[in-house]
């Protein structure tokens, strides 16, 4: 009975797309596509392209394929099984080679340098990530957000009292973010990103949309981040923001994100910090 079973559904994958086959078991359960996202936490449109074949529309290769058996785990169907069939079905489209398959839903690093147009893309999004910080510093350092009122009034004098004396603590402008600061990502675009702990223990795991963002635990054990996109999230400690986590040329695994572990990279990579040592 138990070769029956698996024969019949052999049968099945080779008739029935691996979407189609999805979609069946969905309605035969009676659930929703917005079930499904809720239980899986995959967007309903990534979904819909699953059932539909469109893999243009979904972000890639490993997405699609995780997606897929996260769906057929929901739907009681065999994971392993809908993932070699919508493997097979990418391949026979021309999504197998632009990137190779890891475990999980995090991007895996290219292994060949990348075609020109996604080379364009990526400085075009780095252009449009440097004007909205700079539209974003333009609004913070607005002089006309400046209370009127506090411009006129005159210190008192314990606050002129406790005033720098030194003039160079004033021209060395806003105090360093500190090691124990509140870390703050912003999403610029569409990513996914995963957060977790020293001892692997997750603390957030989603895509997440342009404007999105998301506070790393101050009291969390050295946090970390997976993502496949850092060149699309902005990273700031205590609202001052630090350089980007990377290009976007290849996936970022394990980078620390705590406030110390960002201001210790920072300092690292700093240039003028090399040449005074040198």
């Amino acid at each position: 009975m138990a070769e029956d079973s698996v024969d019949d559904e052999n049968v099945e994958s080779n008739l029935h797309s691996a979407g189609q086959l999805l979609r069946r078991a969905r309605e035969q359960k009676g659930l929703s596509l917005e079930d499904i996202s809720k239980q899986t936490r995959i967007p309903n449109r990534h979904l819909a392209s699953i059932e539909s074949g469109d893999f243009d529309a979904l972000p890639g290769r490993t997405y699609a394929i995780g997606f897929a058996k996260s769906y057929a785990r929901a739907v009681g169907l065999s994971d392993a099984s809908i993932g070699s069939q919508l493997r097979t079905e990418m391949d026979e489209q021309g999504h197998g080679a632009y990137q190779a398959e890891s475990s999980g839903y995090a991007p895996a690093n290219p292994s060949s340098v990348p075609p020109l147009n996604l080379t364009w893309a990526a400085g075009i999004i780095g252009i449009l990530v440097l004007v909205g910080y700079l539209v974003w510093r333009s609004m913070i350092l607005n002089p006309a957000e400046i209370d009127p009122l506090a411009e006129t009034e005159t210190a008192s004098p314990v606050e002129a009292a406790s005033a720098p004396s030194d003039p160079q603590s004033v021209q060395d402008g806003p105090a360093a973010p500190s090691t124990t600061g509140t870390v703050v990502l912003t999403a610029t675009e569409p990513v996914w990103m995963k957060i977790y702990d020293a001892e692997g223990e997750r603390l957030f795991e989603n895509e997440m949309a342009a404007g999105d963002t998301f506070t790393v635990p101050t009291d969390a054990d050295n946090p970390q981040i997976l993502t496949g996109r850092p060149d699309a999230l902005t990273v700031t400690i205590d609202g001052q923001v630090v350089p980007p986590l990377g290009t976007g040329e290849r996936t970022i695994k394990d980078m620390g994100v705590s406030a110390q572990a960002l201001l210790s990279r920072e300092k690292t990579e700093d240039p003028e910090t090399d040449q005074t040592q040198d």
